[in-house]
Order: C-alpha cells, then sequence, then structure tokens
C-alpha cells in the first residue's frame, strides 16, 4: 500500500506517550517534521517533567481541540514533602526546606481527602496561563508575581498508593485545568513542612487510555501508512453535534 503523504489525507486522531523533558509543543514538532504535515495540534497540554497519554490531532481533527481538552484526567504520580520549589515540580529551585511531621499513611489520607471535590485553584506562576496576553512563566522568569484568579476545578479522588517518606505516590482522578503539581504544593502546605511533585504520568484523558498510545521511538520505525491506519477517525470520537 502506498503512503498517503497528501495533507488532505490525514485527519483523526493519533494518541502519544508523551516522554519526560519534552514539551508538548515538542511533540508537535517532532510530529509535523516525521510526518511531513502541517496541521497538527494537540489536547491536554502536559509539563516537560511529566510523561504520559497526549492526544495529538491532526488535520481537520484540530478543530476539536476544546471538545478533548475538556474531558476529565487520570494521574499518577509522586510528590516528595519537606521540600517546596518556586515552580511546585522538580524542575525549579528549592525555596524552603522543613522537617517533615511523623506521619502514617492513615494521616496522609485524611489530609488528601480534603481536596476531593469542588474547589477554587489559584494558577501556579510558572504556567502557560495567559495574562493579558503574556504567559505567567514569563514574568515568574523574571522574578514578578502577579495578581490572577483562581480556577474552578472538580476533584473524583486523590487516592494514596504508597507513603515511604519523604515520598508520596498517589492516584489523581479530577476535572480539566486541574494542576496536578499545585495539589501535592497544598498539601505540603496544609501539612505545614512544604511539597513538591516529582514525577507523574497521564494515564487517561476521557475515554482514552495510556495504553492505546504509541512512544515517538516506535513511531519513527513504522511506515507512514501505519501511522496513517493508527488514526481514530473524528467522528468515532466526537459527537456528531460539534
Amino acid at each position: 500500500m502506498r503512503a498517503r503523504t497528501n495533507a488532505d489525507d490525514w485527519e483523526g486522531i493519533l494518541l502519544v506517550h508523551k516522554p519526560i523533558g519534552m514539551t508538548s509543543h515538542d511533540v508537535v514538532v517532532h510530529l509535523r517534521r516525521h510526518l511531513g504535515l502541517k496541521k497538527i495540534g494537540h489536547a491536554g497540554t502536559l509539563d516537560p517533567m511529566a510523561s504520559g497519554l497526549l492526544i495529538m490531532l491532526i488535520g481537520k481533527a484540530t478543530k476539536a481541540s476544546h471538545y478533548f481538552s475538556s474531558k476529565d484526567k487520570i494521574y499518577q504520580g509522586i510528590f516528595q514533602l519537606g521540600i517546596t520549589t518556586d515552580t511546585q515540580d522538580s524542575d525549579g529551585q528549592v525555596v524552603d526546606m522543613k522537617p517533615v511531621p511523623d506521619l502514617s499513611e492513615g494521616d496522609l489520607k485524611e489530609y488528601m481527602a480534603h481536596f476531593v471535590g469542588d474547589q477554587y485553584q489559584l494558577p501556579p506562576m510558572y504556567s502557560a496561563k495567559k495574562i493579558h496576553g503574556k504567559p505567567l512563566y514569563k514574568m515568574a522568569r523574571k522574578g514578578l508575581e502577579v495578581e490572577r484568579e483562581r480556577r474552578f476545578v472538580h476533584v473524583y479522588s486523590f487516592d494514596l498508593i504508597a507513603y515511604r517518606p519523604p515520598m508520596v505516590e498517589f492516584r489523581l482522578v479530577c476535572s480539566k485545568g486541574t494542576y496536578v503539581r499545585t495539589m501535592a504544593h497544598d498539601v505540603g502546605r496544609q501539612l505545614g513542612c512544604g511539597a513538591h511533585l516529582t514525577q507523574l504520568c497521564r494515564t487517561r484523558s476521557g475515554e482514552f487510555d495510556l495504553e492505546q498510545a504509541l512512544t515517538l521511538e516506535v513511531l519513527e520505525t513504522m511506515p507512514l501508512t501505519s501511522v496513517y491506519q493508527s488514526l481514530i477517525p473524528l467522528h468515532k470520537a466526537v459527537p456528531l453535534s460539534l
């Protein structure tokens, strides 16, 4: 079968397992170059230190970005108690260190349960959220801190998987727009010792699961015809009314 490289032929959803160290836009650039296509976007940004499911939209499917971004997400990760960073994750600079209180798994579960339900979350300064057209992280890099509005999010569950002091392994099910590193930061603040996110993987977004995704390494070895056949048609994932 001849490779279908005509840009008009490519339309659909490609599920990619984003590796640690790349931005979501890096993945877009990588696929544009590899597939020889320009019209590629993504739904639901992942920070460079995070890995996991990234929904890539190709061709006319880019018009459905808002629909896919609005879906609930599932994450699994680890945060470290006792150390606070300026970015709320391990990519930042340490700004405070405090002793970790003597906690049992039951204590941690009780604190984490406080974050389940509706809430308003303050976007971190080191984030891509824009204020007056400028990303917050660009202001943060200049040492600036600006007033920002809290955003409404919903946490369905925030479960403790394992506690190996000072590391807390967790599973989070939440609505769109939830900053997972801010969740970790806020748990540390409640405990009085601080915390920062050290590891994060998005395992599900809406109806799509990480097990369905292809790594960039695998994609690079696949013939274009095989990549094309891996596309999920838009009509199978989006209501006809959209």
